[in-house]
């Protein structure tokens, strides 16, 4: 039996484009506010006995789009859904994996409880921050990537003779599988973070002089820490020509005016979230809706998804 899809509210063009991919119509539901801002959801179709996949990435706002998935998934399970699969291109919170003072939450495994709670049996989410939140999960965790979709739109973009660039350590496995599909050399940029909009990079190590850059990274946000591999790469006699590539685009708070003025070539990005349509950058989008939709049509045959993981 085909599965019923659903899609929450934080990005409908995705969850229609997966849609289309299985040949399907997105389930019929109602998503609606009462004056104080409760939200009230109904779905409007039968879902008894069905699997159920919603499709929900976590962005800003990131609470709203959170609950909208959590009400989402119980009123499914109210109306008698067989399995619930939460479909999480991007998801929020997991940069909160560990205590950084003593005194403070962890977010990711809060959101991994409250899923739980919500009775999603399975959760599938595209190029996590970290690789550890899989521990966080009582129930099963797909992590998929999206990097060789984001490789091969880079190969046709960027000059063969490119350096790879991770603009911190933590991004150097990312650098590396990079590195693997274009035959590229990788440097890494040494960063300090001095809050969560301003970081420092401090130097680098490879050599970059005269050569085209491809920064990679899982993420750009506020665009502080792309910002500061630019320069970074620049001082140290890069060539001008400049592209970045990350799964997920938010590009939220100053990021638009920090990375205009960096005159970045290309920014290679997936559709996991919304894009701004304000967003003023020479953005590239590659859609992860192919991803998705086959990862669904496996999961509803139970196959295997061994070739589409995040290998890290």
């Amino acid at each position: 039996m085909d599965p019923v899809i659903f899609a929450g509210s934080a990005n409908l063009m995705l969850a229609a484009a997966i849609a289309e991919r299985m040949g399907l119509a997105l389930g019929k539901r109602a998503l609606t506010r009462f004056p104080d801002s409760e939200l009230h959801i109904e779905v409007q179709e039968s879902v008894r006995g069905r699997d159920v996949y919603l499709i929900q990435p976590t962005g800003p706002p990131v609470h709203e789009h959170l609950f909208d998935l959590f009400m989402l998934a119980d009123a499914c399970r109210r109306a008698g859904a067989a399995r619930m699969t939460a479909v999480i291109p991007y998801f929020g919170y997991a940069r909160q994996d560990r205590r950084a003072t003593g005194r403070d939450p962890v977010g990711a495994r809060l959101v991994a409880d409250l899923l739980r709670t919500s009775e999603i049996e399975r959760v599938v989410a595209v190029d996590l921050h970290s690789a550890a939140l899989e521990g966080f999960f009582a129930f099963p965790l797909e992590h998929l990537s999206a990097i060789p979709i984001l490789a091969q739109a880079a190969a046709s973009a960027v000059p063969a003779e490119s350096v790879i660039v991770a603009p911190d350590l933590g991004a150097v496995k990312l650098a590396e599988r990079y590195a693997r599909s274009l035959h590229m050399p990788i440097a890494v940029v040494n960063k300090t973070r001095v809050s969560g909009e301003e970081v420092e990079a401090k130097g680098i190590v490879g050599d970059v002089r005269g050569r085209p850059i491809l920064i990679v990274d899982d993420m750009i946000t506020t665009g502080g820490t792309i910002a500061a591999a630019v320069n970074m790469v620049k001082a140290a006699g890069a060539a001008s020509e400049v592209t970045v590539a990350a799964s997920h685009g938010l590009f939220v708070g100053p990021a638009q005016e920090r990375l205009r003025i960096l005159e970045v070539r290309r920014f290679i990005v997936t559709d996991s979230v919304a894009l701004a349509a304000d967003l003023r950058l020479p953005v590239q989008v590659v859609s992860v809706a192919p991803l998705l939709a086959e990862a669904i049509r496996r999961l509803n045959g139970d196959q295997s998804l061994s070739d589409l993981i995040a290998h890290v």
